[in-house]
């Protein structure tokens, strides 16, 4: 099994150091960044196999970034995550980021399991097209399977 390379933007540290340990537990290689501007400076530098972003973030929203995303990775798969805002509700949010073109979509909070599901419903889509295997991802609940937070 080959492990992915993942980049996961989002705003909140908490957020990414969680999906960073839930997913190097499974052997795949994560990067994080803290904005879409940020994320989209490392495309150039690195290739990824799935982008896991977050909707909304201050500096270069996910929207954008899954647009720069496709572009610079055309066969990668993109998975978008969201809490909302208070003038934005999640459902809308995903809603959003599903028509950019993200490949599976998640509300905030979720917990391992829904993560790993949302990813390998992402690495699912038009599976004759990709050459990413869903398997890579199959895992148990474990103790560490708590909820994250917006």
């Amino acid at each position: 099994m080959q492990p992915l390379s993942i980049l996961v933007a989002d705003d909140v540290a908490e957020i990414q150091a969680l999906v960073r340990g839930w997913l190097v537990q499974l052997g795949h290689k994560v990067t994080c960044a803290s904005s879409g501007t940020e994320a989209a400076r490392m495309l150039g530098k690195q290739r990824f196999d799935l982008l896991i972003t977050d909707v909304l973030m201050p500096d270069g929203d996910g929207l954008g970034l899954i647009g720069k995303f496709k572009a610079a990775e055309p066969a990668a798969r993109i998975l978008a995550i969201s809490g909302g805002s208070k003038h934005l509700p999640a459902g809308l949010c995903i809603k959003f980021a599903a028509g950019f073109g993200a490949h599976a979509v998640l509300g905030k909070p979720f917990n391992r399991q829904q993560l790993l599901d949302a990813i390998g419903m992402a690495l699912r889509s038009d599976e004759e097209e990709s050459p990413l295997l869903p398997h890579r991802l199959r895992s148990s609940p474990t103790k560490s399977d708590q909820r994250s937070k917006s």
